[in-house]
């Protein structure tokens, strides 16, 4: 038993009942008696420190996983926390212990985005397990520093589990999902930031999971979380999950049941108002008064380790409030949003643009001049916002004349009230007739897609019914076209649209995700070739909605890459440049694969272009038999490199990346063959005939079939 564990019993073993049940709401009250201040568990850093004034405010968290770039989320994670640090320090000392004020960060979402309408996928690192894995620990690992002693801040994985929409059915809905989806796309990057990561919290879900309800759920609180995986962390529940037991899931009956249920399943924390029950349950003999000092010392035993109740740790209290959003920050956001474009068209090289050739630049679109389409949801403050037509403006100076229409509301029939329908078309055609080169900046923002009561629009509940862009948005992207101006598309969303029209009209497109508070920036440099793009796609971009299945089906059948039939409009892991890469030698060290093995891929790659770049070396696993995944992103290492210069990349592959899980949830190491493709992108035809690229594909055999886990 740790010092702190020992330490935090101790604490508890001298509280009433009533102070123990006290400690765990949310918002805990001071217990003067023993020395312990009031504490806010509710702390939110999704991107940048979230809800409490100024901070560096970074891109969406979907942005950041199109980078591929693992090392840079842990730059970034480990900025979030100085600053929150230096926050929280100012604070306290002030005797501000409000919400959002605490270190305690219920971040990251590790959530599957398994289906592209999900307005809360633009919190996720995308569609695919190993990509979130990889992602969501190095946030974890950021945020919660490496000394061994203490806790920079406390990091927290949620939504456990299989949560991905719809929101609208959030707080009712049963998600039931198969053992073999549960393991194989649902819990691996929890079960990642656990094991790898060591991740302090874990938040339950607000729906069911095969009729349990998440936060006092058994089956995953206590059977997969403690006992499987072994988390010695504390469980919170979302916010007012626990009364939605008994309001909407209909499994107990009242707020006392609701609130043993979750107790005696293994939620510690509540974000809500119903564990003020447990003291009548403790009394009345429902729930154990030794589960309930468990989850009070799970609770400050991660205060102690924070530094907040007793002997802080000296390096982490010295953080003043002069590193927050600083020069080094800033840079290091601009960095992250200009590897988190990816450039999904350049046809015949179109871009970068050659300002010396351009005398005027139209900038249109609802998203042209938003601010809001730079920051998504779970938000902080910028000190500054440069929005795409700032970014422009700054950058061109006064070399270029840029002349900007709204074009439309970004999903209402007019800009203002009194106005006909359509009201800013005219200004569009205007703009373009006097313009070189024109930008349309469409989109979504955090209003229309996003978490339910968050997202306040048409379509209610945060979720997008279809995959184009609202309101007159297709009309301004068409007049534009029809104008005979070149036409540059820079599309400002949180998820997966389909742009088939500009795909097969328009000369260049960008995906812009929302890119944080110097997104405009990057995308204005990325116009003009100041860098060459290196982001990927995090998320398949599909033809059409019709073609997905139904939202409420939470098998895996036909979902993201992994699994669907049907080609991508743009698939996971493409993305283009404006250098050229070319694959070198490409070898594997064994071409066998036996439990407790791995196998080690070598690929060389070659910068033969005129621009310095960045890529991203993919490695695919496919299991050669009847009735597998599509092959399976299982490896990944970003490389920068100089005109001519070539690197080597070994990337380990061990046992686990060769293994499926079965119907019984278990992992398995099947006799057979495997394909193991090395590359710049997934061995599907589309992406193939995008990039005119194909990964190396090699072999691996299994001589017995063996169990892994």
């Amino acid at each position: 038993m740790s010092k702190y564990r020992t330490r935090a019993a101790e604490l508890v073993a001298q509280m009433t009942l009533e102070e123990k049940v006290s400690q765990t709401l949310y918002n805990a009250p001071a217990i003067e008696r023993l020395g312990i201040p009031a504490y806010n568990w509710w702390n939110e850093a999704l991107h940048g420190v979230a809800r409490a004034g100024t901070a560096t405010l970074f891109p969406q968290a979907i942005g950041v996983a199109a980078t591929f770039d693992e090392d840079l989320v842990g730059k970034m994670a480990d900025v979030i926390s100085t600053e929150a640090r230096a926050k929280y320090n100012v604070q306290s000392r002030a005797g501000d212990r409000d919400i959002y004020k605490g270190l305690t960060f219920w971040s990251p979402n590790v959530n599957i985005f398994r289906d592209p309408r999900w307005g809360r996928g633009q919190e996720t690192y995308g569609e695919d397990p190993y990509l979130t894995s990889r992602m969501g620990v190095r946030f974890v690992k950021g945020m919660q520093g490496d000394d061994p002693d203490h806790l920079k801040t406390a990091a927290c994985a949620k939504h456990f589990a299989v949560h991905s929409g719809p929101e609208e059915l959030r707080h009712s809905f049963d998600a039931v999902v198969s053992k073999q989806d549960l393991y194989e796309t649902y819990l691996p990057a929890f079960k990642a930031c656990v094991q790898e990561g060591k991740v302090e919290a874990v938040m339950g879900a607000y729906n069911r999971t095969n009729g349990e309800p998440c936060c006092g759920s058994k089956t995953l609180l206590q059977d997969i979380l403690r006992k499987e995986w072994g988390f010695e962390g504390h469980v919170v529940s979302d916010c007012w999950a626990i009364t939605d037991f008994h309001a909407f899931h209909k499994v107990t009956k009242t707020p006392l049941e609701s609130a043993v249920m979750a107790m005696n399943n293994g939620c510690d924390l509540n974000c809500g108002c119903m564990f003020p029950n447990l003291r009548d349950a403790v009394r009345g003999g429902y729930v154990d008064e030794a589960r309930l000092d468990e989850a009070v010392t799970n609770l400050m035993e991660c205060r102690l380790k924070l530094g907040i109740l007793e002997e802080g740790e000296p390096s982490f209290d010295s953080i003043g409030y002069e590193q927050v959003d600083t020069k080094e920050h800033r840079a290091l956001n601009l960095e992250i949003a200009r590897k988190s474009l990816v450039l999904l068209k350049n046809e015949n090289h179109f871009l970068p643009l050659d300002k010396s050739r351009i005398r005027s630049i139209g900038v249109i679109g609802p998203n042209a001049d938003s601010r809001k389409a730079l920051v998504g949801n779970y938000e902080g403050t910028a000190s500054r916002y440069v929005t795409v037509l700032e970014g422009i403006e700054d950058y061109v100076g006064d070399e270029i004349c840029v002349r900007y229409a709204e074009g439309c509301h970004l999903y209402k029939d007019r800009t203002t009230g009194l106005a006909g329908e359509n009201d800013r078309l005219s200004e569009v055609k205007a703009v373009c007739s006097v313009s070189d080169v024109v930008v349309v900046v469409l989109g979504l923002d955090s209003g229309i897609e996003g978490e339910q009561g968050d997202a306040s629009n048409e379509y209610g509940s945060g979720d997008k019914p279809h995959l184009e862009y609202p309101g007159f948005q297709p009309e301004v992207l068409k007049a534009a076209y029809e104008s005979g101006k070149p036409v540059i598309l820079v599309s400002m969303t949180g998820s997966a649209m389909a742009p088939v029209w500009a795909d097969a009209h328009v000369p260049a497109i960008i995906q812009a995700w929302y890119p944080g508070s110097q997104g405009g920036r990057a995308v204005a440099e990325l116009i003009f070739g100041a860098y060459s793009p290196e982001g990927k796609l995090p998320v398949t971009f599909p033809y059409t909605v019709e073609e997905l299945p139904d939202f409420t089906d939470y098998s895996m059948k036909g979902r993201t890459y992994r699994y669907m039939t049907n080609d991508a409009l743009y698939p996971f892991g493409y993305g283009l440049s404006y250098t050229e890469f070319e694959q070198g030698e490409t070898s594997l060290d064994a071409q066998t694969i036996e439990a407790g093995g791995g196998v080690r891929v070598t690929v060389a790659v070659k910068n033969t272009g005129a621009m310095a770049g960045g890529q991203s070396v993919q490695v695919y696993v496919k299991a050669l038999r009847d009735g597998t995944p599509n092959a399976q992103l299982k490896g990944l290492k970003k490389i920068h490199l100089q005109p001519g210069e070539e690197k080597q990349v070994c990337i380990t592959l061990k046992d686990q990346a060769f293994g499926l899980y079965n119907e019984d949830g278990e992992c398995m190491l099947e006799a057979g063959e495997y394909a193991v493709y090395a590359g710049m992108q997934q061995p599907d035809e589309r992406s193939a005939a995008l990039t005119g690229q194909r990964p190396v594909c090699l072999k691996v055999r299994c001589e017995k079939t063996q169990k892994l886990c």
